[in-house]
């Protein structure tokens, strides 16, 4: 089984962490950073088992920038 790395980013809303997979543009959530994370995990694998190839080139984003910024208010 071929194995890929993919990113997640995790936000705090609410009482929930939200994981996302921005390769992917998929979410999922959990009560824990870990939680999340493994959710994503999990929906991702089931994504990519069962979704054709056609699908996943589709969705797949295959160079992701994470950077942070400042932005003035007011």
């Amino acid at each position: 089984m071929a194995k890929n790395s993919y990113t997640a980013i995790v936000e705090k809303e609410g009482d929930l962490y939200v994981a996302l997979c921005p390769e992917l543009d998929m979410a999922s959530q959990g009560a824990t950073i870990e939680g999340a994370t493994a959710n994503l995990k999990e929906a991702v694998e089931l994504f990519l088992e069962s979704a054709d190839a056609a699908e996943i080139k589709r969705r797949l984003h295959t160079e992701v920038f994470i950077t942070r910024f400042e932005a003035a208010h007011g």
